[in-house]
């Protein structure tokens, strides 16, 4: 019973059947479909929903229609494997393990009709028509962004994009380097991904909505917004600018210490832009007169991008440190990896969270929430410096009680560098976990402010920097 429990939790999703449904063969094969769409998966015959152990009568013989079922009714065909298992009560199991498939879409096929299945949460269901699309895509190794747009490159211009080469990384882009990145193809032809960064940009669904509304929801309390701004044209000034609108909708508190004060700003401006910059390449831009949200309310900040995970999984079910990456539109990840608004592939979530927790006040309450379904993608951040109504007091006082101990810590430390100190030593005496805290929080307030200085001030990221009281 060990095997199977070791199994099951490298499965990268499963469904328990009972019994095998002879009559019923589509309750099951619909989940060989969404397996071998998606990432794969098993199904797991002689468990029930609550994993109780209900055992299969004629193992042999479930193997020989199961097999047959899926060779006869699923097109084309999935890599299948079967694994029997018998526990130490004597009952028998069956795993039938679907591998992810490479020759997407994988149909179920019945009563002349043929049906795609994909997952939603713990559910297969029809795929529809812009997922559909999506894996006729992938079958053929394509995807949505670098597909032709029946535009030309002579047509169009790229005022933007060639600015914020020229200015980012000092390189004068040629109709090469469009080629080069997939803008458009040899014979000038302009793929999707080109319309996107041109600085007419004709596709309707590239656009962004931002609305800073009044109060703790879309119903306000005098006003229904308090500002709103609708941006479209290139990719690139619809990130910058909603960004800005972000910015300009944002407070900055701030907390005077002895010598020197700490910035508490409403949100961090990194991971703010670390998820404007996901939702616009990693939405789906097939989902015609859809666009990315950005709704602002007292107490937080939303961020909602058309199509969930391009894996069919939803966000909420996963561990954020072992989310693979997969990118929807890879053309425009690449173009936004060279200029550096994006960090390594696969860390936006990771990165997120953490300059999140790099504000001054952080707890893991304010840690950001991630949430998708299969149709959008959503970042909520909350607003740092938010205090409830009725609640004004308490929080205060709670403000108050966490400044003064932190008060107390930079004056502890300063005496514990009365002789030179390296940061792991800093580390260890104020108990801090996250180094990128202790750097913001900590150790360069108190070098801005002159209290603490460096022993080796001309190279501070030495492995031999110490720091002492000034």
């Amino acid at each position: 019973m060990a095997d199977v429990q070791k199994l099951l939790t490298e499965l990268t999703d499963c469904d328990f059947k009972e019994m095998l449904e002879v009559k019923k063969p589509k309750s099951w094969l619909k989940s060989v479909s969404a397996f071998a769409n998606e990432r794969g998966g098993g199904l797991i015959f002689g468990m029930a929903d609550d994993k109780e152990l209900v055992g299969l009568a004629d193992i042999k013989r479930d193997i020989d229609i199961i097999s047959k079922q899926i060779k006869e009714k699923i097109t084309p065909l999935p890599t299948v494997d079967f694994r029997a298992y018998q526990t130490d009560e004597g009952k028998d199991l069956l795993i039938v393990e679907v591998t992810a498939g490479n020759e997407t879409p994988y149909f179920y096929s019945a009563d002349g009709n043929l049906i795609a299945y994909v997952r939603v949460g713990s559910d297969s269901v029809p795929a529809p028509p812009n997922r559909l699309r999506q894996l006729v895509m992938r079958g053929m190794n394509l995807t949505a962004d670098a597909l032709p747009s029946g535009h030309n490159v002579d047509d169009l211009t790229f005022t933007i994009l060639d600015a914020t080469f020229k200015r980012e990384k000092k390189i004068v882009l040629t109709k090469n380097d469009y080629i080069s990145f997939g803008l458009c193809k040899p014979d000038g032809t302009m793929t999707y991904a080109g319309l996107m960064f041109s600085d007419e940009c004709p596709l309707l669904q590239s656009r962004v909505f931002c609305t800073r509304w009044d109060g703790l929801n879309k119903s306000g309390r005098t006003d229904d917004a308090i500002d709103d701004k609708e941006f479209e044209g290139d990719i690139i000034s619809q990130l910058l600018k909603s960004h800005d609108f972000i910015m300009m909708n944002s407070k900055m508190r701030w907390k005077k210490m002895d010598t020197y004060r700490v910035n508490k700003p409403d949100y961090a401006d990194r991971a703010v832009f670390e998820a404007l910059a996901n939702a616009l390449m990693h939405r789906d831009y097939d989902v015609i007169g859809s666009e990315v949200h950005v709704d602002m309310f007292d107490d937080r900040l939303e961020i909602t991008s058309p199509g969930g995970m391009a894996d069919g999984t939803l966000i909420q079910e996963c561990d954020i440190e072992e989310v693979l990456s997969t990118r929807r539109n890879p053309i425009i990840a690449e173009i936004f990896h060279r200029l550096e608004y994006i960090e390594r592939r696969g860390s936006g979530l990771k990165k997120i969270r953490d300059e999140t927790s790099y504000l001054y006040g952080y707890t893991d309450d304010y840690a950001p929430k991630f949430k998708s379904t299969s149709t959008s993608f959503r970042v909520i951040f909350r607003n740092m410096n938010y205090i409830m109504d009725g609640a004004t007091n308490h929080d205060a006082v709670h403000e108050a009680n966490h400044d003064e101990t932190r008060d107390i810590k930079i004056n502890n430390l300063l005496e514990f560098c009365n002789i030179a100190r390296s940061r792991d030593e800093i580390q260890t005496f104020l108990g801090v976990a996250n180094r990128g805290h202790l750097r913001t929080a900590y150790l360069k307030p108190l070098l801005d402010s002159g209290r603490l200085r460096m022993t080796l001030p001309d190279k501070p990221s030495s492995h031999h920097q110490k720091y002492i009281k000034a």
